[in-house]
Formats: structure tokens, sequence, C-alpha cells
């Protein structure tokens, strides 16, 4: 049986789990399949895009910093990614990509369905404006969140994000240097790459935590430790990283690729017994 070809698109990308996610997914189903991770460049990913549907891929994950440039390379677009303006899942469609994002999807699946979450009328801080920010702000909302509060170094993006929402007054936009003045939340992600930089040293204010706070890193691995670390230390009743969220969003683009979706919690047990959630033994 020939496989098909599949990749994720990043940088960084050599720490991802996603080849591993997809190929148990694989076995599960029955499905043959060619799943690698390729390593681009900003300024050379519409070129590494086009190499890859050229050598046959029909399906691609995108991680960061590509996901709004993904969106850019789409021909056609669910509701969702159009909404977002940001696309982390390709289907080629003849000679076309067809974009959409499961990130948000699979942030609340995980949220709710495995952490035992009710995510309605929290209200919520998004910490950062890029296409990770982007691709999970709708599903939040639709989720029912009572507010949406972004904060970005860069006003500008989280501006365009909360225009993109359509929410006035349900969704907002504060400057980063008046976070001691937002008051507290239920609900904090980090939807920033900061982590990544091991130098980086989360220094929020604790006053934006009560009692009921849940802390959220988009991330896994070393480059969710620092904000994890805040968090712990802030007192948050709840901390969670990106590892559940990145087993639900691959079951979604499984599910779109194969017209199947696989069950999550096994392949997530046997990452979360690798991937010690920061601060855990």
């Amino acid at each position: 049986m020939t496989a098909d070809h599949y990749a994720v698109f990043g940088q960084p990308i050599a720490h991802s789990q996603s080849p591993r996610i997809h190929a148990a997914f694989g076995r599960q189903e029955g499905t043959a399949l060619d799943y690698r991770a390729i390593d681009a460049a900003p300024d050379n990913f519409a070129a590494a895009l086009e190499a890859f549907a050229a050598s046959g891929g029909v399906g691609a994950n995108i991680t960061a910093p590509h996901k709004q440039a993904a969106f850019a390379a789409c021909t056609t677009l669910t509701s969702r990614a159009r909404r977002a303006g940001a696309v982390n899942t390709l289907l080629r469609k003849g000679d076309r990509w067809h974009g959409d994002t499961t990130d948000g999807i699979g942030l609340v699946r995980d949220l709710t369905d495995r952490h035992g979450l009710d995510l309605r009328g929290r209200r919520t801080l998004l910490i950062g404006a890029g296409g990770s920010a982007r691709s999970v702000a709708p599903a939040l909302l639709d989720a029912g969140i009572l507010e949406l509060v972004v904060v970005n170094r860069t006003p500008e993006r989280a501006d365009a994000l909360i225009d993109a929402m359509g929410e006035p007054g349900r969704a907002i936009t504060r400057y980063w240097e008046d976070m001691r003045e937002l008051g507290d939340f239920e609900l904090i992600i980090n939807a920033t790459s900061a982590g990544h930089d091991r130098s980086a040293d989360f220094k929020l204010p604790l006053g934006l935590v009560n009692s009921m706070t849940t802390a959220v890193d988009l991330n896994y691995g070393e480059a969710a430790i620092a904000f994890i670390a805040w968090a712990r230390s802030a007192g948050c009743r709840n901390v969670v990283d990106g590892l559940g969220m990145l087993v639900e969003q691959a079951a979604e683009s499984f599910l779109q690729w194969h017209a199947v979706r696989p069950q999550t919690d096994a392949v997530y047990a046997e990452l979360r017994g690798e991937h010690a959630l920061a601060g855990e033994d």
C-alpha cells in the first residue's frame, strides 16, 4: 500500500510530536501514511509548501510562525479559519490548498472533556496576538466565555485580532503596560512563543489571579516551563500546558484527512508520561 504524504511545517520543528501522534493515529485506524516534520524559515515557507505539494503532499499541519502565511496560501477556507485569519490544517484539493484551524476546538475539547472545566462565564485573558492566539480566540468565544481581553506587546496586532472576532464589547484589547489595572481572570492563556527563549521569565502581576483561575500555556515541554512556573507561584487553581491541545487538534486534522476521528486518550497518556508538566515529578 502506498502511503499518502503529510507533514508539519514550522521553525523550530525538531521538537514536534506531531509525526509521532499521527503515526499512532494511523496504526489505530489501519491507515497508511507518511508524516514528516519540515523546517521552513518564514521567507521560504511558500516555496517549501509548493515543493511539498509537488512531491505528492496531500495534507499538512502548520505551527509557529507560519499560521498566518498558511492562511494566505489557501484558495478556500472554513468559516472558522476565515474568522481567525490563521490556518493550522491544510488539505490539498486538486491543485489548491483548503485551510482550516483546529487549534481552538482542540483547546476547548482538552479543557472541557479531559480537564472537566466549564468555560462558560469565565473572564479570559489572552496573552499574545499571533497565529496561535488567532487560532484559539474564536473557539473560546463560541465556548461561552464572558469576556476576552487580549494583551500583546504590539497593540496593533491585538487590535487586528479583536476586529476579526466581530464581537465589540465582549472581545477587547488592553495595553501591556496597563496589565496591573485589568483586574482578575478565571482563565489566563499564554499564546506567545516567549518560552522558546530559555532565558524567558514571566513576571505578570499576581492580581490577575483569583481563587478560580486556570492558567493555560499553548506550548508544552521546555517552552512552557517559564509560564507554568509563574502560574504555580501565583497560586492558580489549575495549570495546563498545550500537550492535550496538541493531541486533540491533531485528531481533528486526522478527521478531515481520513474521515474518521481517532481516539486520543491513549496517545495523550503516553506523551504525558514522557513530558511531565513543569513542577511535576
